[in-house]
């Protein structure tokens, strides 16, 4: 990853989200539900990122902005954070189409796997489409499990798209010890 780096998502981070969005739109149809037109604003987008990084402050989703110099190459989410006795999160990510092939997937994974872990989470799950074998290679290559089908689970491209469902459980420590 070599010219890449990882970070938190923070105030100002906006307007290059907003590019990368822009930059990767047809790359990103596929996978993504429909968007309006003002989602790929920088104002829109900046007003996510401040959504996003409050929810970080409340422990409940976290958001990782892949750069390369001053430009938003990627990102991943680690959201659905759920304490007490299920200790989980739910990732997400993508990978602009300039910057494929370069682990950016895989790396952001276990930076998600790494930073879970110190939260003291027992267990991360992710879900692809059918037919996203890119995603369901980094999800194997990364230590997640394939574990069922959830049917019509997203509405995606105008119909409800059926995602196959990976998990990786990262330790069997009992809840509230996040100092591992």
């Amino acid at each position: 990853m070599e010219g890449y780096r990882i970070r938190g998502l923070q105030v100002g981070d906006g307007a290059a989200l907003a590019a990368a969005y822009r930059r990767n739109r047809a790359h990103l149809a596929p996978w993504d539900p429909s968007r309006q037109e003002s989602f790929y604003t920088d104002e829109v987008q900046e007003r996510e990122v401040e959504r996003n990084v409050a929810l970080a402050e409340e422990g409940r989703s976290y958001t990782y902005p892949f750069w390369r110099g001053d430009q938003v190459v990627g990102r991943i989410v680690l959201s659905n954070v759920v304490r007490g006795p299920l200790q989980s999160g739910t990732i997400g990510y993508w990978v602009d189409r300039e910057h494929q092939g370069r682990g950016l997937a895989r790396a952001g994974v276990e930076h998600v796997v790494v930073a879970a872990t110190a939260m003291g989470l027992h267990r991360l799950e992710a879900g692809t489409m059918l037919d996203n074998a890119a995603s369901q290679a980094v999800l194997r290559r990364c230590g997640f499990r394939e574990y069922g089908t959830a049917e019509r689970i997203l509405f995606i491209r105008g119909e409800w798209r059926d995602h196959l469902l990976f998990q990786r459980v990262l330790h069997d420590d009992p809840p509230g010890n996040p100092g591992r």
